[in-house]
């Protein structure tokens, strides 16, 4: 399959020099539900889109049932549609909750193992729900799986402003690379924390951002009542996000696209963010997403903006400093 459309555009992460696609695509649940054979154009289908980051991750225990591997369907399917590692990147999850004596090294070795490669472009630590952690510990674990050859560069998902901003102070004082990228919830209803002023002044350090959960599940892409797992519902906003989803529906129409498309390229017009996060089963749903960022191009970033402000629905009920 060849495309006549022209590769998506690439985003530096961070300070790193890594660059990335502002498209990315995420695996939890996404693999394991696809045929094989159609997950394999799908991916494709990405790559020669342009799209070079791959977000994969460990997503269960051993033992699980029923057992968890999506990560490991990804090496497959990168090998039947011959897709050279040299040209994607990958992004692993490491869980604090798997820290230990030995560090995150045997969860590291562990997930590359399932997913067939021997390094990672990218790390993002899991949500911060232990209070027993020493923040110079993971800075200068990290530091040694950088100097191992393991990871590239890494960053967090969902920590607040001032946890992060100690990362960033803990990496200088020791001398060794800090996080360059927040993984946030960001959305035309969930705005809160990215648009904040905390989180603004950690972006002017260098630090770049991920948007996920863009679509809530699916909701804000249309389907009000997702059968899956949805994400977790921080100030509790979901039911007042359903009742905009007609609303996002009238102005998709208005600029001619989904509102899936909106959704997306509400996501591309934040300075700060390198790439944008979603998952996709269906190559239609693919190409949709991906021509969410001529929709910047043809309606304009601050016009866009402007026209979705009546669905931010997080606005002075979430803490822009983050959890």
């Amino acid at each position: 399959m060849t495309s006549s459309l022209p590769p998506i555009p690439t985003r530096r992460i961070g300070t790193s020099g890594i660059e990335a696609s502002v498209l990315s695509l995420g695996s939890w649940h996404t693999y394991d539900r696809m045929d094989f054979a159609d997950a394999v154009e799908l991916v494709a289908t990405a790559v020669e889109r342009g799209v070079t980051l791959f977000d994969v991750g460990v997503y269960g225990f051993r033992g699980m049932q029923p057992p968890v591997f999506t990560d490991v369907l990804f090496s497959a399917i990168v090998r039947a549609a011959g897709i050279r590692r040299e040209q994607y990147l990958l992004s692993e999850k490491l869980w604090l909750e798997g820290f230990g004596d030995d560090g995150f090294r045997p969860q590291l070795e562990h997930a590359l193992f399932r997913v067939g490669c021997e390094f990672t472009d990218l790390v993002v630590l899991g949500d911060l729900r232990r209070d027993d952690l020493d923040l110079r510990d993971l800075v200068l674990d990290l530091a040694t799986l950088a100097d191992a050859g393991l990871i590239r560069a890494w960053g967090v998902n969902n920590w607040s402003a001032a946890n992060i901003q100690s990362l960033i102070d803990v990496a200088a004082a020791e001398g060794v690379p800090g996080p360059q990228l927040a993984q946030l919830k960001y959305s035309v209803a969930r705005r809160s924390i990215p648009d904040g002023e905390p989180f603004a002044r950690l972006f002017e350090q260098g630090i770049t951002m991920q948007a996920s959960d863009v679509m809530e599940g699916g909701i804000l892409a249309g389907n009000v009542t997702p059968s899956r797992e949805v994400g977790r519902d921080p100030g509790e906003v979901r039911e007042r996000i359903v009742a905009t989803v007609p609303g996002l529906q009238s102005l998709a129409d208005e600029f001619g696209c989904t509102p899936a498309q909106l959704a997306v390229a509400f996501t591309l017009t934040h300075p700060a963010n390198t790439t944008t996060l979603f998952g996709a089963t269906r190559l239609e749903q693919l190409e949709q997403n991906l021509a969410a960022v001529s929709l910047v191009e043809r309606v304009g970033s601050a016009h866009l903006r402007a026209r979705v402000e009546p669905f931010w629905v997080d606005r002075d009920v979430v803490d822009p400093a983050g959890p």
